[in-house]
């Protein structure tokens, strides 16, 4: 790739990395590079971060043929900066794009530009403990029609951002709502693909839990409203007996790294793991029996959430008496530290930006 750049004349001022937040800050510059039937991918460009023109009729705004992806970069203790699965990310982009009728990002140059940002604003990668840089790579149709019809030009960008922790309760239990109303996603439709609208028809699911004070939703699947599948915008994953579980990636889930990561090392550590369906009925007889002993939502964002109370329609169960699982804070101690360069990367996971 070829990449052209051009550097900021007028960089700004870094904040404090002990109070980050979550998605508060952009750097400097930004990855673009625009794609056509003719021409393929071209015109590769880090560009200052700046406003995207867009015509008012954008496919992107009214039909919403749009992807994103998120992956972090981490700070070594020994000041390299490495990424963590983006692989991973780039075939879960190109299986989006499929379903929403978007060309793909080879896997190979979905890395490079990745890297290639970094690089370029690698003094923006946070050091302080229980930090990284945030990389958003999203694709979006820069073609305006009112008509629904197919597109042919897209823009493919990378921002970046220096993130702290995604919770204010950091790896803290939260209490979870299981959302009986509404539904996130049904087999046929977009559940498995990163795209906006299913974020956006989730929010109002969101919303009800945080009004109820709770701060994540617990998703059934949308046909029976029966079987536990997501939480919020992560992956639920729950322990019962010693058999850890989580719904199966058949459509109406999102296929996770975080979730591909802790599965993989859960059975390395010889622990029973079903990808399965269960009813929320089950789940909570689980609860109230003392079986169910550890819960937690994942996700690239906050990596591990443990879960401390579920509540169905009234009925509240503790999980652990509202502490986080032994196992929970091990695989939580054990990613971040594969991630962070702390602990030896046996799996071959993390990426180094030079």
């Amino acid at each position: 790739m070829d990449i052209k750049i051009q550097r900021t004349t007028k960089p700004k001022t870094k904040p404090d990395q002990k109070a980050l937040g979550f998605g508060k800050y952009l750097t400097d510059h930004m990855f673009l590079m625009d794609y056509n039937p003719e021409q393929g991918w071209h015109d590769f460009r880090i560009v200052p971060y700046r406003p995207i023109p867009m015509e008012p009729d954008a496919v992107a705004l009214h039909y919403a043929q749009e992807t994103f992806e998120g992956l972090k970069a981490y700070r070594y203790p020994d000041g390299s900066v490495h990424l963590f699965r983006p692989d991973m990310n780039a075939k879960r982009l190109i299986n989006s794009n499929k379903r929403l009728c978007m060309p793909e990002v080879p896997v190979d140059l979905f890395v490079e530009a990745c890297k290639a940002i970094v690089r370029v604003d690698e003094d923006w990668v946070p050091s302080e403990p229980g930090t990284s840089l945030y990389i958003r790579p999203f694709m979006f149709t820069s073609e305006g029609q009112i008509a629904l019809h197919n597109c042919t030009r897209f823009t493919f960008a990378i921002i970046l951002s220096p993130v702290g922790a995604y919770f204010a309760e950091g790896i803290n239990p939260v209490k979870i709502l299981v959302e009986d109303e509404y539904v996130r996603a049904v087999k046929g439709g977009t559940g498995f693909a990163k795209c906006g609208g299913n974020y956006a028809g989730a929010m109002i699911g969101q919303e009800k839990a945080e009004k109820l004070g709770y701060s994540q939703v617990l998703w059934l699947d949308g046909a029976e409203r029966k079987y536990v599948e997501e939480a919020g915008g992560m992956n639920f994953v729950y322990s019962i007996n010693g058999e850890f579980w989580t719904a199966p990636t058949e459509g109406t889930v999102l296929p996770g790294i975080t979730r591909d990561s802790i599965l993989h090392i859960l059975r390395d550590w010889g622990v029973t793991v079903r990808e399965e369906r269960m009813d929320i009925d089950t789940l909570m007889a689980a609860g109230h029996d003392g079986s169910l002993k550890e819960a937690f939502a994942c996700g690239t964002a906050a990596v591990i959430s443990p879960v401390g109370a579920l509540n169905y329609k009234g009925d509240e169960v503790t999980i652990n008496n509202f502490t986080i699982g032994e196992l929970t804070q091990k695989l939580y101690d054990y990613l971040t530290g594969i991630q962070w360069g702390k602990e030896a990367d046996k799996y071959g996971w993390t990426v180094a930006i030079d």
